[in-house]
Order: C-alpha cells, then sequence, then structure tokens
C-alpha cells in the first residue's frame, strides 16, 4: 500500500470510529507505530483528524450554537478566568470592541469601576453589566435583537462596525481551529465578527479550551489574522504550540 493511500485510509479509520489508538491502528495497517504517528501528524498538519496521547480523535464539528443561557453555566470558572486575564490587557484611554458571548461578558464584568474606556459592543449582556460604570463610555451597535442570545446583529450592526477604528477586538467563537482560524456555524452571525476584526488594530481571540480544534460550516477569518489567544489552562499542549507556531501570542489561564 501506497504512503498516501495508507494515510486516507488512516483517516477513514478514524472517522468511522471516531478514536483511535496508535497500537490499534499498527496492528490495523500491519505497519510500524512509528509510521502511523507520523501519518498522524501529517493528517493533524492537515486539519483532518486531532491526535490525543496514544492514538487521534475525528475533527469536532460544531453545527449549531446553544442559546445564552444554556451556554452561560458551561466552563464557568474557565470563562471567569479567560474575562479576567483579558480585562488586564485593557489600557487607559483604550477603545475597544467586544463581541456577543459568554466568555466575552466576563471581560466587561472584570472592566466595571474602570475609568477612561471607550467599548462598543453588539452584546446587551455587556452593555448592561457596564451601566454603572460612568467613567467608561459604552456604545452600542444598534441592530436586529435575537433575544436567545442578547445579541445585536445585521445590516446596522455591520454598518456602525464598518465606520469604527479601535485599538483591540475581544472575539469570541464556537469553534476555533488552529490550522483553519474562526468558524462558525450560523452564516448571518459571520458579517459582524468580521467587520469587529477589520476595525480593530489587534485581534484578541477568548475561548474556553472546549471550542479550540473544532470546525464549523462558515470560514470567520484565517489564523494569520489572529494576534493573540487567551484560554484556560485546560487546553491541550499541541493546540497552543499549533497556536504559537503561527506566531500567535498565547495566555493560558
Amino acid at each position: 500500500m501506497l504512503p498516501a493511500e495508507r494515510k486516507m485510509r488512516v483517516l477513514e479509520y478514524v472517522k468511522l470510529h471516531n478514536t483511535a489508538t496508535i497500537s490499534k491502528l499498527s496492528k490495523e495497517f500491519n505497519v510500524h507505530d512509528a509510521t502511523i504517528r507520523r501519518d498522524l501528524a501529517e493528517l493533524e498538519q492537515e486539519g483532518l483528524l486531532k491526535r490525543t496521547h496514544g492514538g487521534a480523535i475525528a475533527e469536532q464539528w460544531t453545527n449549531d450554537e446553544p442559546s445564552f443561557n444554556e451556554r452561560s453555566t458551561v466552563n464557568l470558572d474557565q470563562k471567569a478566568r479567560i474575562g479576567k486575564m483579558a480585562a488586564s490587557l485593557v489600557n487607559e484611554g483604550d477603545h475597544i470592541i467586544i463581541d456577543s458571548g459568554t466568555t466575552t461578558l466576563h471581560i466587561a464584568k472584570n472592566l466595571a469601576g474602570r475609568s477612561n474606556i471607550t467599548v462598543v459592543t453588539n452584546d446587551m449582556n455587556v452593555a448592561a453589566e457596564l451601566r454603572d460604570s460612568p467613567k467608561i463610555k459604552v456604545i452600542l451597535t444598534g441592530g436586529e435583537l435575537y433575544p436567545h442570545s442578547y445579541m445585536l446583529n445585521g445590516m446596522f450592526t455591520d454598518h456602525v462596525l464598518r465606520s469604527l477604528h479601535a485599538v483591540k477586538a475581544f472575539i469570541g467563537t464556537p469553534a476555533f481551529h488552529p490550522q483553519h482560524g474562526l468558524m462558525h456555524p450560523e452564516a448571518q452571525l459571520v458579517p459582524a465578527k468580521q467587520e469587529m476584526i477589520r476595525a480593530a488594530s489587534e485581534i484578541i481571540v477568548v475561548t474556553d479550551a472546549s471550542k479550540i480544534g473544532k470546525v464549523s460550516l462558515h470560514s470567520v477569518a484565517p489564523i494569520r489574522s489572529i494576534h493573540t489567544v487567551i484560554t484556560g489552562k485546560e487546553a491541550a499542549e499541541a493546540d497552543v504550540k499549533a497556536l504559537q507556531d503561527h506566531g500567535i501570542t498565547v495566555y493560558t489561564v
């Protein structure tokens, strides 16, 4: 069997079984463990699967995003840590964009009480969190309200974002792959995120570790667009290294 053919059959096997160990694959294809390790490394570099300790798992797809209330209690401690770290990167005088999401909300929680900061957001929860901070200017983008997420989105949102320039944009995501970049399952939510990324000098992705390695249908931004990633200490070392190999600064908290 040619190496290229074996590699594709290894991929098919992992997809069929969702997970596979190196020992199982080496027996299945009658090759040494080192050969399988090389095949898995190449397949991971191509973004087709994810290596684990002793094997591999099929690439994980995100096909939809649960409501805000469903997401808000998932990985809560990790999101709180990420929010605290992200807020520490905001300097006095900064004009920043905060994307809608359950992780980005924790950035706002940690900015409350700060001064001389302008926050642009399409998230009503973020704006409400900062309502009692008189020294923070809050700009809501406007747009169509999505009741399940308290997010503003659509043509009006995109128009406002297109007219702005910010120092930093904090972007949330349901799917983030070290090779494919930011992705999203809902096409109508992509343009606003793209406008946020276009508007800011520094793009900071805030995401809990469960979102890293996942892929979705629609591309939001390539990996080269991202400067910084803040995630939980639960993130796999291989994922962190893959991001750092792209020149991205990664904080694990």
